[in-house]
This record gives C-alpha cells, sequence and structure tokens, in this order.
C-alpha cells in the first residue's frame, strides 16, 4: 500500500468488544527500516483510541504522553483507554499502549466542546520561503542507497521540506538552535475531523528534536548519534486539515545531560496557529 493509505491503515483501530474496567483496541504496527515503531504512529494511535470512547462534538484539545519502551514494528499494539473523567464541559481519557502486556507508551488526553473565549496566538514568522520553493525530501535526499534514506525520501506519509536546509547529511549554515519545516500529507485524506488531529499528532514527532542537533552541528547521519523521544505533549487550538501545507516553526531552549528540550508551533497557510508541541528526547553522541 501507499504512504497515505498505510497511514490510514494504522489508524484504523480494531475495537475488541471489550468492556471491563477499560475499553480495549488494537492496531497494526507500521513497517521501519530500524525496526522500532514509530513515535508519532503510536501517540497517534493512542489518541484515536481515545476518541473513540467520547462524543463527536467534544473535541481533543491537549495530550500528554510518556514513551515506556521501543515498539517492535513487527507485533501488533493493544491500547486500553480509561475513561477517567466526564463533565459538563471536559472529557479526560488515559491510554495504555502494550506490546507483548508491557506497556510501550502512557498518555492522558483531555477533550472539550467547543465554546466561545477570549482569543490570541503569536503570529506566523514573517519572509518564510514557501514550500514550492524548497527540495522535498526525495529531492534532498537524492540516490543515497540506504534503507533509512529511502523510507525518509519515499515512504513516508508527509512531505516535508526543511528551512533552511534538511539535516538529514549535514548540517549547512550556522549552528542555531531553531529551525522551520513545511509539510503536508502526501495524499488527500477524508473530510473527518478527528482523523485530521490524529495525523498532526503523527506528523508533530517527526522533525521536532532536530533544532537540538543543528545547535551542535549534528547530522542524523552522524555515527553514532542515538536519539529517542522520551516524552510528547501537544495543544490543538484552531483545526486544520493535515493534507494542505503546515508550516512546522521549531526551538529547543536547552539540552543537559543527555536529553533535549523541543518546542514547536503549527501554522496553516493563512498564519493561524493550528498547534503547539513540546518534546523532551535523549540525545547521545559518542564521546571523542
Amino acid at each position: 500500500m501507499n504512504p497515505i493509505e498505510g497511514l490510514l491503515h494504522a489508524l484504523d483501530l480494531t475495537d475488541t468488544g471489550a468492556r471491563t474496567s477499560e475499553d480495549i483496541f488494537t492496531g497494526p504496527s507500521q513497517w521501519m527500516p530500524l525496526g522500532r515503531v514509530f513515535g508519532g504512529q503510536v501517540l497517534a494511535q493512542s489518541l484515536v483510541a481515545a476518541m473513540r470512547t467520547i462524543p463527536e462534538e467534544r473535541l481533543v484539545h491537549s495530550m500528554h504522553g510518556y514513551f515506556l519502551r521501543p515498539g517492535n514494528v513487527e507485533l501488533p499494539i493493544t491500547f486500553s483507554v480509561d475513561r477517567i473523567h466526564d463533565g459538563r464541559s471536559f472529557s479526560t481519557r488515559r491510554t495504555q499502549a502494550y506490546q507483548e502486556g508491557q506497556p510501550i507508551l502512557s498518555m492522558i488526553a483531555s477533550f472539550q466542546d467547543e465554546d466561545d473565549g477570549l482569543e490570541h496566538q503569536i503570529d506566523m514568522p514573517a519572509d518564510i520561503p514557501l514550500p514550492e520553493t524548497l527540495p522535498s525530501a526525495a529531492e534532498a535526499l537524492g540516490e543515497v542507497d540506504h534503507p533509512v534514506a529511502r523510507y525518509w525520501a519515499h515512504q513516508r506519509p508527509f512531505d516535508m521540506r526543511h528551512i533552511p536546509s534538511p539535516v538529514f547529511l549535514a548540517v549547512d549554515g550556522p549552528r542555531v538552535w531553531h529551525q522551520a519545516v513545511w509539510l503536508k500529507a502526501t495524499g488527500p485524506l477524508p473530510d473527518d475531523k478527528n482523523l485530521h488531529r490524529a495525523a498532526l499528532a503523527y506528523a508533530s514527532d517527526y522533525s521536532i528534536l532536530e533544532p537540538i542537533f543543528r545547535r551542535h552541528g549534528l547530522a542524523w547521519a552522524t555515527p553514532g548519534l542515538k536519539a529517542a523521544s522520551l516524552d510528547h505533549a501537544m495543544w490543538w487550538h484552531r483545526f486544520g486539515r493535515v493534507d494542505e501545507w503546515m508550516l512546522y516553526v521549531q526551538e529547543s531552549p536547552n539540552a543537559i545531560s543527555g536529553r533535549g528540550l523541543s518546542q514547536g508551533r503549527i501554522y496553516d497557510l493563512d498564519g493561524r496557529l493550528l498547534a503547539s508541541v513540546a518534546q523532551e528526547g535523549m540525545v547521545r553522541v559518542p564521546r571523542s
């Protein structure tokens, strides 16, 4: 199946019908070249599992998750949803993702009925080059014959275009703590708002640690580099379609003790702030 079909297949969870103290769902693991489940996949699936227990008019506005163990792409994933709270305006759900009885991710998400209230946002940066003027991952990686490069170039369900340049093979330019990435699904998605919110969570995990790399002149291809997501927080502000271009503005305020913190803001083409993201990751480099 093509990458978009693979994304939709991964997010189409099976309801097992089990109704004890929790709701139980199952979902597949997508193939990845290094054999570990992509963190954005299990985040999005955990969110979909929680959404299945919420009335459609009550929308996710935040989630906080911890990655506990690496997932195995050869195994399916089980999701248990605890209906922690249902109030007049808000609902809270806890989702635990398991493989072989071991938790690989623990997430809490909050949902709210749409309501009127105060509104403001940080503006999108000015003078950002348009995505059509930037190379795609396939163009940036050229003919690099490596499983990871081939996956990044042709098999991910999102097109990603870096500003000022990608950090796949090398870090060009000054060692700064910030970057931006245009991203868009590689094909149209159904008109399901919850699906678009879950897919945005999926995509938010792709490049969020890269400002840490850029600040220290590290590329993904740096020999001995080890990086992994530790936790992930996300807040949805306004609805946007992930099959239209979005600008992911990213910065890293701190790195210490083999961990780095990154923050991000996701805008649509009209400059509307769709979501905010924060993630801490393990980033280790070999000692010289």
